[in-house]
């Protein structure tokens, strides 16, 4: 649906060339233009932009024309030559980042594969070129373009003298928290686990602008390296409404994380990368305090967080027990354990398996206490799916695995009943035993106290 508006008279007599008509319909074409960045200020204003309104789903907030001079900004670190044939390219709109390694040749990168920009290697001046447009770069050996979310990580030789760079995109897209909407507004603080480059710095910063604007918050985001809120002292729009406090060194961000809360009496707070001892303890203080939580850690699965030592305070600490021999027998298990230490910091998980698929945890204690005792989490797995600039949102839950496959492949249609893979099968409505074998959920009975053969006396003798 486009929406049409009126535009003043004073704006159509402002534009440079009075021939041509101004086509308030027209859409923007998607090619970018590799000049923006050298047009003058009074030129960028003289395309009247067209909002595109896809319902509440839509995927961006911002229009084309605000992206592409952003992306103008980054390509502009490039000498002329190289930032044409990137701009060029069909997949421009899908720039992930660029390479440019002294001695080599640029590459650029699509989610299709590696892009050579340049047939000749990067020379000392093209680094100097690109590293004069930017920010200093900190301890982390990271520096921004301000007002935009781009990254630009550098590689040193021994005499600190830079020797490469990566040249990461950085987007806002709104909408990519929309499958966590009812977990955020329920006020549960959120842990979000995935690999470097899967897109969770892009999903907190939509539950960040979600929190601050939709659900009227007081929202305050612990910028680790900037990359939340863009570089510079005025933080981008894509976070919203929301405040944000930038880290000087990442060594601190467990002192930054005490201040926004004893100084600014924020509702929720936002983390980016938690990834040592120190800001995992301060991140559980927050959390015994009332206050709602949304934070990122590396890692792919909750084992992996609870394998690393100094994360595990994130979901309550392992310790080992020594049972005693009845309970042990009770069990069937050894006689030492790994248990849950205590309560966990984040009452919700969140494992980012692609930028479409995400599997939830609702309970991130039950899924702890689950993996220790070698059984399989009840977990669900929420699919995006886009056409036509529509998305759809599957929710359905794991089945155990046998011979590899899931066994599962829809959920039941009642949401009230879950079927979790410790309770008997006795204790489920009847409607939902019929039903299973359409599911081709496997039934399984735990007898108890029952003997094959029982001695006796007459036996004995």
């Amino acid at each position: 649906m486009l929406l049409r508006f009126p535009v003043p008279l004073h704006l159509l007599l402002r534009r440079h060339d009075h021939h041509q008509p101004l086509l308030l319909n027209s859409v923007p074409s998607k090619r970018f233009n590799s000049h923006i960045f050298s047009q003058s200020p009074h030129s960028l204003f003289q395309t009247v932009p067209v909002l595109r309104v896809t319902g509440l789903n839509s995927p961006s907030t911002f229009s084309e024309d605000e992206s592409d001079v952003e992306l103008g900004r980054l390509l502009s670190l490039l000498p002329e030559e190289m930032r044409r044939r990137v701009s060029e390219h069909p997949e421009l709109q899908m720039l992930i980042e660029v390479v440019m390694d002294l001695g080599r040749k640029p590459l650029a990168r699509f989610p299709s594969g590696d892009f050579v920009i340049w047939d000749y290697p990067i020379t000392v001046q093209d680094i100097q070129h690109a590293t004069a447009q930017v920010g200093d770069f900190a301890v982390d050996n990271r520096a921004g373009i301000s007002r935009t979310l781009h990254r630009i990580s550098a590689i040193r030789n021994r005499k600190g003298t830079i020797i490469g760079l990566t040249c990461r995109v950085g987007r806002a897209i709104s909408g990519t928290a929309k499958l966590l909407q009812d977990l955020v507004q329920d006020g549960s603080s959120l842990l979000l686990i995935g690999p470097p480059g899967v897109g969770k710095t892009t999903i907190i910063r939509d539950i960040a602008r979600m929190l601050a604007n939709d659900y009227k918050k007081r929202v305050m985001i612990v910028d680790t390296s900037n990359e939340i809120g863009g570089d510079g002292d005025i933080p981008h729009a894509g976070i919203g409404t929301a405040r944000r406090m930038q880290v000087p060194n990442s060594d601190i961000q467990h002192k930054v994380l005490i201040e926004a809360v004893e100084n600014h009496m924020p509702q929720v707070i936002v983390i980016d990368e938690i990834g040592t001892k120190l800001e995992a303890m301060a991140a559980s203080t927050i959390a015994q305090r009332g206050i709602q939580l949304v934070a990122t850690a590396h890692g792919i699965t909750i084992e992996n967080l609870i394998m690393n030592p100094s994360l595990e305070m994130l979901v309550g600490g392992i310790q080992s027990v020594t049972l005693g021999d009845e309970e042990a027998s009770r069990r069937g298990v050894q006689k030492t354990v790994l248990e849950r230490k205590g309560p966990s910091t984040f009452s919700c998980a969140v494992e980012i398996i692609s930028k479409t698929q995400l599997r939830i945890h609702r309970s991130l204690e039950s899924t702890v206490d689950a993996i220790l005792s070698g059984r399989l989490p009840n977990v669900e797995v929420r699919r995006m799916k886009s056409q036509e600039q529509e998305e759809s949102v599957q929710t359905r839950q794991d089945a155990p695995e046998i011979g590899g496959e899931i066994m599962l492949e829809d959920a039941p249609e009642r949401a009230d009943v879950q079927t979790r893979q410790d309770e008997s099968p006795l204790m489920l409505p009847i409607d939902m035993l019929e039903n299973s074998w359409e599911h081709k959920l496997p039934l399984r009975l735990f007898y108890y106290g029952v003997r094959h053969h029982r001695p006796t006396a007459e036996s004995n003798v």
